[in-house]
């Protein structure tokens, strides 16, 4: 099959998943985006994400693209996205004049458009929080909260970062947290340091067994805006623990198709926000010889033990 082809069988693809969630792709967002990373897809790892919260769009991503191309400036190169009106537009480059990088990987809504970036560091090599706090670019509101993460753990567990160029927040990942982070009384002390709602039940089973957390920051705002707690899943119909979701997004999980056989089939994932909880499915279409991609955001996939030998999300 000609590249072209493959392009067009993806971009039916993407489609398809979307009509799942009665959402239409636009074209003229999508269709540059596949021909600008066309040469790399093949290895790429490709996944699908909705959820109950701003489920307007379907959001496509690609990990495991290159470690010594900035997916960033090559988007803007590309006309897929415009220049950052804040800080976060230099992130991505400071991020790589400082740190040993992995791969990359980049976000886009099938009706929004390009969004996002994602920068892996290697699982044998994860970072300091410090040392990201002292990057310029970074929000300032990491390094007003460094406390809060080194009591907790997490300052030396850094597995990757998110920039959301739209939203102007930042995610920062984290492998191998302590066990206690995922107790339920320390959850709940957690987002309540963060002034955030009091978890539910459902949040408080499946951050039990997550095997990845994260934490959503903006360079508008001095506090820890979210966070998030993530499990891989071998069964997109079979979640860590049951939860309300709408009935087009159940029909997605039963009928989103993928390429492969092996695990992971997907990430399931909560976020508490000061608005309450929210809940993303993502599913891997692709998993490819990039399949390590998959699981470095969230462990190994063993449980809750995984650890530093490994949605996206908003």
């Amino acid at each position: 099959m000609t590249r072209t082809g493959e392009l067009e069988g993806l971009y039916s693809v993407i489609e398809e998943s979307a009509g799942l969630v009665d959402i239409v792709p636009s074209h003229d967002k999508v269709w540059p985006i596949l021909t600008a990373y066309g040469d790399v897809l093949p290895q790429a790892v490709i996944a699908f994400r909705v959820g109950t919260r701003d489920a307007g769009d379907l959001d496509c991503r690609f990990t495991a693209l290159p470690k010594d191309v900035n997916p960033y400036a090559f988007a803007l190169s590309n006309g897929l996205a415009t220049e950052a009106d804040h800080p976060g537009g230099a992130l991505l480059s400071d991020v790589q004049e400082r740190f040993p990088v992995r791969s990359h990987g980049i976000d886009f809504g099938v009706v929004g458009g390009f969004k996002k970036t994602w920068t892996f560091f290697p699982m044998d090599n994860l970072q300091k929080l410090s040392r990201l706090a002292d990057i310029p670019s970074m929000p300032r509101s990491l390094a007003d909260n460094i406390e809060f993460y080194t009591r907790h753990g997490l300052d030396d567990k850094v597995s990757m970062i998110g920039i959301d160029y739209p939203s102007r927040t930042v995610n920062v990942y984290f492998l191998g947290a302590p066990a206690e982070c995922r107790e339920p009384e320390t959850i709940r002390s957690i987002v309540r340091e963060l002034g955030l709602p009091d978890p539910s039940e459902q949040m408080l089973q499946l951050a039990q067994q997550a095997t990845g957390i994260y934490t959503t920051l903006s360079w508008d705002s001095p506090k820890v805006e979210r966070i998030t707690f993530a499990a891989l899943i071998s069964d997109l119909m079979a979640l860590p623990t049951r939860v309300e979701v709408e009935p087009i997004i159940e029909k997605f999980a039963r009928s989103v198709s993928y390429t492969y056989d092996a695990d992971p089939k997907g990430v399931y994932a909560v976020t508490s926000y000061s608005g309450g909880e929210y809940y993303k499915l993502q599913s891997y279409y692709q998993l490819s010889d990039g399949s390590v991609e998959a699981k470095g955001l969230l462990g190994s996939g063993a449980g809750p033990a995984a650890s530093s030998s490994p949605d996206s999300s908003q």
